[in-house]
Order: structure tokens, then C-alpha cells, then sequence
């Protein structure tokens, strides 16, 4: 287990954490990139309903957004679940009964659509995550081997309380993070 270090700053630890993962992934990152995942992981932990997301209606839901800005973000949000998925929970492919490649490749379409809806930096930034998917996501593989039991429990722990009510999977999603789950997120009923 590799020693805990300490940053001061949750944006910081982030940094800390995509960058070590990038180089043990042996992958370049510019500092576009990089800066993007770091804001996707600090997003996304407080999103504990990421796994249970049906991406595939959310992508054609999207499509048929009549405002082009909604649908442009539509599909950047379908992309970052996508690559999220693809890098921290590859086992979700295999849950939801789709091949390894379904991530990536509904990912890809989506980060494309939204830089054909795009303009300037914001179209280049999207069309420079659709081509380098695979890097990011193996950048995030290696970042949830390095730290298991932060990035992947705190998830897993939302996603078991979510679906069974259960107070120990609450009480360690509150031990790894400061998300805490709010009343109508039991989809049970």
C-alpha cells in the first residue's frame, strides 16, 4: 500500500492523484486534459447515482433536445459518465450485459456531438477528449488501483445504500467523503 500524502487542498490531492496515474499509465496528459479529469473526479464524487445511470436514453434523450447549448451539455455530461465508468468501473459493462467496448465507444459519440455543437476552445477541448478516451480512461484505471478504497468505495457505498437503504454503506460513504445521500435518492419506491 503506498504511503498517504497529504495535500493542502482537495484540489491538490486530486492533481496529485491524476498525474501519478498518467505516468503509471504511461500516458501524456496536457494540462488541459489533466485539469479536465481532475475537475470530472471532483464533480462526479458527489454523484453517487453514476452508476445506476441509464446512458444510453440519456444520450437519445439528449439528441432530441430541441436548445443546441442543452443538447451540447447533455452530451458532454453522457461523455464524462462514460469515461468515469469506462476508467473506475469497467465491471459495469459486464453488470449492464454490454461488451468492453460500450463505454468507449458511447462516450466517443457523445464528447464528438457536443464538439460539432461547440465552438473555439470548447469544440477542441471535447474532440481532444473523444479521440484520446482511452488514455483518459487507463489514466483513471490506474487511479483506482492506486487508491482503491477511496475513489471506487465511496461510489459503491452510495450505490449500495441507494439500492438497499443500508446504514453501513451510508456510514462509509460519510468515512471516505462528505457526500451525503438526501432524502428521494432511495429509488426503491
Amino acid at each position: 500500500m503506498a504511503p498517504l500524502i497529504l495535500e493542502p487542498t482537495a484540489m491538490a490531492s486530486w492533481h496529485r492523484l491524476v498525474t501519478e496515474a498518467a505516468a503509471r499509465a504511461d500516458v501524456e496528459l496536457d494540462e488541459e486534459r489533466e485539469s479536465y479529469l481532475v475537475f470530472l473526479l471532483m464533480r462526479y464524487l458527489r454523484c453517487p447515482e453514476l452508476v445506476r445511470a441509464v446512458l444510453a436514453l440519456e444520450f437519445l434523450e439528449t439528441l432530441n433536445e430541441p436548445s443546441w447549448r442543452l443538447r451540447a451539455q447533455g452530451l458532454q455530461t453522457v461523455g464524462d459518465r462514460c469515461l468515469l465508468l469506462a476508467g473506475l468501473f469497467p465491471e459495469q459493462a459486464r453488470r449492464r450485459r454490454v461488451g468492453p467496448g460500450y463505454f468507449v465507444d458511447l462516450g466517443r459519440s457523445a464528447y464528438d456531438g457536443a464538439a460539432e455543437l461547440n465552438a473555439g476552445s470548447a469544440s477542441d477541448l471535447l474532440a481532444a477528449l473523444a479521440a484520446g478516451f482511452v488514455a483518459l480512461a487507463d489514466t483513471l484505471q490506474a487511479a483506482r488501483e492506486a487508491d482503491e478504497s477511496h475513489l471506487v468505495d465511496a461510489l459503491e457505498a452510495a450505490d449500495q445504500a441507494i439500492a438497499t437503504g443500508s446504514g453501513e454503506a451510508r456510514r462509509r460513504l460519510r468515512r471516505v467523503t462528505r457526500a451525503t445521500l438526501v432524502a428521494g435518492s432511495d429509488r426503491r419506491h
